[in-house]
C-alpha cells in the first residue's frame, strides 16, 4: 500500500509526534492528579479494560474478517494521543488529566498492548507478531523522553516542538489517507456497512462509557468530559505505524483501512462531542 518513501516519511513524522507529546509533560501540572489518582486509574483501565472488549464485541457483531477485526482490535487497545489532548483543551476540560492519561497509557502499552492483543487473538489463524510490536513501543516511548528532556531545558522551545508534533500528528493521516485514496479509493467505496458501523461504535462507545464511569466514581464534570474523550480517541497514527512496522507487508492493504476509516471518524464524532460540551456550558452560565 505504501511506496518506499512514504514509508520513511510516516516514520519520521511519527517520531516527530511521539517527541511533541512529550514536549507537553510538565511534571509540575499532575501533581494533583496523582493526589486524585482516580482519574488516571480509569483512564487506565478503559485503554486496556473495556476498550479492547468494545473493539473485540464489535468485530464479533459485525462478523469482520480476521485481518480488518486484528485492526480494529490494535485501535481500540492502542493509549491516547495528542488529538485527545486537543480536544480536551477545546472542551474546557480537564487537560492536565487528559494528558497525564495519555503519557501514562502510553508507558503502560509496551507490556499491556501485546498482552492484551495476545488474549483477544488465541484463536486467530493471523500471526500476530507480539515481539514486534513491543519493540516498536519502547523505541517510539524513546522520542517521548527526548520531548520531556526539551520541556525541561526550555518551555518556549517545547512549545514549539509540541505544536510541530501536533501538525506531524495531521501530516501521518494526510499521507496516509491520501495515499490511499489514490491508489485504492474503489476499497473506502466498497466498504461495507458493518466496517463504518465499527470504526463509528468503538469511538462514540468509548466516549459514552467514560463519561459514564467517571461520573459514577463521583469526578467532577470536567475529568468527566476528559475521561470520556480520552477513553474514546485512540491514537490512530500509532496504530498505523505499529501495523506498518510490525506486520508483513502482505497484510497491509488489508489492515491499514480500518484504523484509517476510524481517524477519519474520531475527527467528525470528537467535534460533535466538544460542540455539545461547549453548548451545555453556554447553557449553565447565568443570563446577565
Amino acid at each position: 500500500m505504501l511506496a518506499g518513501w512514504e514509508k520513511a516519511l510516516l516514520g519520521v513524522l511519527v517520531l516527530v509526534l511521539m517527541t511533541g507529546m512529550g514536549a507537553t509533560l510538565k511534571l509540575e501540572s499532575f501533581k494533583e492528579v496523582l493526589k486524585k489518582p482516580r482519574g488516571l486509574l480509569i483512564g487506565l483501565f478503559s485503554q486496556f479494560g473495556w476498550m479492547p472488549v468494545v473493539a473485540f464485541g464489535l468485530a464479533r457483531l459485525f462478523g469482520l474478517p480476521e485481518p480488518i477485526a486484528l485492526s480494529l482490535l490494535i485501535v481500540g487497545c492502542t493509549p491516547g494521543g495528542t488529538t485527545s489532548n486537543m480536544f480536551t483543551y477545546y472542551s474546557r476540560a480537564n487537560l492536565a488529566l487528559s494528558v497525564s492519561m495519555t503519557v501514562a497509557s502510553t508507558l503502560m502499552a509496551v507490556g499491556m498492548m501485546p498482552f492484551v492483543l495476545w488474549l483477544y487473538t488465541t484463536t486467530t489463524s493471523i500471526t500476530v507478531p507480539y515481539k514486534n510490536i513491543a519493540i516498536t513501543l519502547v523505541l517510539l516511548l524513546i522520542p517521548v523522553l527526548v520531548g520531556v528532556e526539551i520541556r525541561r531545558r526550555s518551555e518556549s522551545v517545547a512549545k514549539v516542538v509540541e505544536k510541530i508534533g501536533s501538525l506531524s500528528g495531521i501530516g501521518v493521516l494526510v499521507l496516509l489517507i491520501g495515499s490511499g485514496l489514490a491508489k485504492n479509493y474503489q476499497l473506502l467505496l466498497d466498504a461495507s456497512l458493518s466496517m463504518y458501523m465499527s470504526c463509528i461504535g468503538l469511538g462514540v462507545i468509548g466516549m459514552v462509557l467514560g463519561y459514564w464511569v467517571a461520573a459514577l466514581v463521583g469526578l467532577d464534570v470536567s475529568s468527566r468530559r476528559a475521561v470520556s474523550l480520552e477513553t474514546g480517541i485512540q491514537n490512530s497514527p500509532l496504530a498505523i505505524a505499529l501495523i506498518v512496522l510490525s506486520f508483513p507487508e502482505s497484510k497491509h492493504q488489508t489492515m491499514l483501512w480500518l484504523p484509517l476509516m476510524y481517524a477519519l471518524f474520531i475527527l467528525l464524532t470528537s467535534s460533535l462531542a466538544t460542540l455539545l460540551f461547549r453548548k451545555l456550558d453556554a447553557k449553565a452560565k447565568p443570563s446577565m
